[in-house]
């Protein structure tokens, strides 16, 4: 999600200055991208100069100025809630691409590289699982209390746990699922250790390709050029 996007949503709910929508983002997210306020009032300047937000008045007594979504903000926000997630602008994922040239690249340790992530990743998975019991447990003693469950205050809060909750289960999946695509990867080089022909020899069998690829090249350039130069001057 862009920090765009994650703006225009708040502003649909009404006008906040820059440090109300950055505390509101980060809370609402549980501060997994945080966020600074030079940032915010870069982007909302960015919003106003394309015309979907605007500043509700002149600054406040501590200089603060309130923006509100325009029409087409709000039209924007709305079109944002009912379309997919574009997954190719997705990042790149540095693990995956770390493992892919580990492979290639002589003298690497691919193993060692897989079982160090893999005791990293299940760290953090162990981060993330007491993070959530302990949201939980907010919520449970929450529920126990006399506080009124209709109260606006109370309905907040419970937003924000469940907001909290929904994040930290996506990052849950992701490192498990990550865990596992790991345990593949082992398995997949214990394999590939096994056969008649070892990964070292595959970096010379692909430097061995691509020099022919650039020979076969460089010849059909030659060939063009000569062909090029001989109606140059059959012309003449």
């Amino acid at each position: 999600m862009s920090v765009k996007q994650g703006l225009m949503a708040l502003l649909a709910e009404g006008p906040m200055y820059g440090a109300q929508l950055r505390v509101e983002f980060e809370e609402r997210t549980g501060g997994t991208w945080p966020l600074n306020v030079g940032q915010v009032y870069t982007t909302l300047n960015r919003l106003e100069r394309d015309g979907l937000v605007e500043a509700t008045g002149e600054a406040d007594g501590e200089g603060r100025i309130s923006y509100r979504l325009t029409d087409a903000g709000r039209a924007e926000v709305r079109t944002w809630w009912t379309t997919p997630v574009d997954r190719d602008t997705t990042p790149r994922n540095e693990l995956t691409i770390k493992l892919a040239l580990a492979v290639t690249v002589p003298g690497v340790d691919v193993q060692a590289v897989a079982q160090t992530q893999r005791t990293s990743t299940l760290k953090h998975l162990h981060d993330l699982t007491r993070l959530k019991q302990q949201v939980m447990r907010k919520q449970c003693d929450a529920e126990k209390s006399d506080q009124s469950p209709e109260a606006p205050q109370a309905e907040g809060a419970a937003n924000h746990d469940l907001a909290w909750l929904l994040v930290l289960e996506n990052l849950i999946f992701t490192a498990e699922a990550e865990v596992r695509w790991l345990d593949h990867v082992e398995t997949r080089l214990h394999r590939e250790s096994l056969r008649p022909f070892p990964r070292s020899g595959a970096t010379g069998e692909v430097a061995a390709r691509a020099a022919a690829e650039e020979t076969a090249y460089r010849r059909e350039l030659e060939s063009q050029q000569q062909t090029d130069a001989s109606q140059r001057e059959a012309r003449r």
